[in-house]
């Protein structure tokens, strides 16, 4: 499976592992499906919604290794 990175788009990430949508909506991403949301890297996105990036990638790829 593809190493997630901060440095990929939302959008890349969900097409790489939809099934982490859940972890985004539980950190308070709703808006996954949205036009910005899309082209917004994983980093952005932590920034905007004022967690760390690092942190995100983490326990997405622990979820993505686990399965």
């Amino acid at each position: 499976m593809a190493n997630i990175t901060k440095d990929m788009t939302i959008g890349e990430l969900l097409s790489i592992n939809a099934g982490v949508a859940p972890i985004l909506m539980e950190v308070g991403m709703h808006c996954l499906g949205c036009p910005s949301a899309q082209g917004e890297t994983l980093e952005e996105a932590a920034m905007v919604h004022g967690m760390d990036a690092d942190l995100l990638v983490a326990k997405i790829n622990a979820f993505v290794d686990a399965k």
